[in-house]
């Protein structure tokens, strides 16, 4: 007799240190408290969140797979062993949603190869938040990732940004190593053109939010400090 497979849960957690109930459903809580194989990217911030969200959950219950860049592509099909054997799985995520700007979507992939179900629960995703926040074209955006560390290949790739901003009415978003976000907001301001809009948007679902949209212009007369502040930036040459 076939065992019906297990479900692969997305499991999408907090974008800092805040309580998770202000900012997840239900349902996360629900899904967690009845899982006990977990997909990570890592262990120990993992077991805090589990702990946090369901603490009378036994720790030595869990059943944890490592899923970071040192990880290969060959002990993926291990991390789905227990969906096809009829248990649920967890992916869950370092922060914010897995699958967008997260290694989990791999597994993803995985596993509708193998015909398990994904079930993705609803969460913050901070490139979502930022872009319903910036005013820009939400219906047409792109996200970018890290810009490249070489200061040329970086103008380079600012200036491009913002010229498929106006070409394609398409909105640019982009990241940085926290510790380098001042200098980033510091190198756009003196890259792009002055009427081009940048927003920043950090700290998100935290009480520290800051999410402000200005021209370059007037972002050169504002001191904000982005200093170790996790923060999306989005770029729009209208």
């Amino acid at each position: 007799m076939n065992t019906a497979k297990g479900k692969l849960y997305l499991i999408p957690t907090t974008l800092g240190d805040n309580d998770p109930l202000e900012v997840l459903p239900l349902t996360v809580k629900n899904i967690i408290e009845q899982t006990n194989t977990f997909i990570v990217e890592n262990e120990k911030t993992a077991r805090h969140f589990i702990k946090k969200i369901t603490p009378d959950k036994l720790q030595s219950a869990l059943k944890i797979h490592l899923l970071n860049k040192y990880t290969d592509d060959t002990e993926l099909p291990k991390f789905l062993e227990s969906c096809c054997k009829g248990i649920d799985v967890g992916l869950l995520s370092e922060a914010g949603c897995p699958g967008i700007a997260d290694p989990g979507a791999d597994v993803v992939k995985l596993a509708h190869q193998l015909d398990i179900k994904v079930v993705p629960l609803v969460g913050p995703s901070s490139i979502l938040m930022a872009m319903m926040g910036s005013g820009m074209n939400g219906q047409s955006f792109t996200f970018n990732g890290y810009l490249p560390i070489d200061k040329d290949e970086r103008k380079k790739e600012i200036k491009r940004l913002e010229r498929l901003s106006f070409e394609l009415n398409q909105s640019q978003i982009f990241i940085e190593t926290p510790y380098r976000n001042n200098k980033m907001l510091e190198d756009i301001c003196n890259i792009l053109e002055k009427n081009t809009s940048i927003c920043v948007a950090c700290d998100i679902t935290l009480p520290t939010e800051y999410i402000k949209t200005l021209s370059v212009n007037e972002w050169n007369k504002k001191k904000v400090d982005l200093h170790k502040r996790p923060t999306i930036f989005i770029i729009h040459k209208f």
